[in-house]
């Protein structure tokens, strides 16, 4: 569980491909501290598995992972979000992220506005009704609200603090990003389809 509150951004050491997918390691900065073996860290809003105790993060990645993130397309030298697991008793800073990648969006433009910027993102396929103004998402691990909402496409909101300390400075229109939705939203759909379902006297038939 994590809050999407990135906590330093590492360097990409090496993807190497193995059957069925790929093992990645990620140098974190100076100052993150050692990992434990078995912890969980996302690196770009993905949760991986730590597979040996260090300063570098060795994590395997599954097919699944690689046909959902955008963790396949990393090579020796890119830059990637870091968060390790929330402790519990820490600040709830962000919003609760799991890491479970729902898709892929892509960045379509960066516009200045004031103190900040607002990015526009593609709307991942199958993934619209949980999309909602001043709801939350998570794109590449990062916690963020939805700052504007239309049919194919929506807004959000990134101050120079998250600039500085995330990927997102240096994104570009084109960009694909680690997109995940918010977990009570999801819950929430499920909870009014179940809801809608039973209210439903031809769906209570069928069943």
């Amino acid at each position: 569980m994590f809050t999407g509150i990135v906590s330093a951004v590492g360097r990409v050491s090496a993807l190497e491909w193995r059957r069925g997918g790929a093992r990645l390691t990620v140098a974190p900065p100076a100052g993150w501290g050692s990992l434990a073996r078995g912890e969980s860290v996302a690196v770009s809003g993905v949760c991986l598995t730590a597979l040996s105790s260090g300063r570098s993060l060795v994590a395997d990645l599954s097919s699944e992972t690689v046909d959902r993130s955008s963790l396949g397309s990393l090579s020796a030298g890119g830059r990637v979000n870091l968060e390790r697991a929330l402790v519990h008793g820490d600040r709830l800073s962000g919003h609760f992220v799991l890491g479970h990648v729902d898709g892929r969006s892509t960045l379509l433009e960066v516009a200045r506005g004031g103190n900040s910027w607002r990015y526009r993102f593609t709307v991942p396929r199958g993934l619209s009704r949980f999309i909602v103004e001043k709801g939350s998402v998570a794109l590449d691990g990062v916690s963020l609200t939805v700052a504007g909402r239309r049919r194919g496409d929506f807004d959000v909101a990134v101050i120079p603090e998250t600039r500085r300390n995330t990927t997102f400075g240096g994104r570009e229109p084109g960009d694909l990003l680690n997109f995940e939705v918010d977990v009570f939203a999801r819950y929430g759909a499920a909870g009014w389809r179940r809801a809608l379902r039973a209210s439903d006297p031809a769906a209570r038939r069928a069943r």
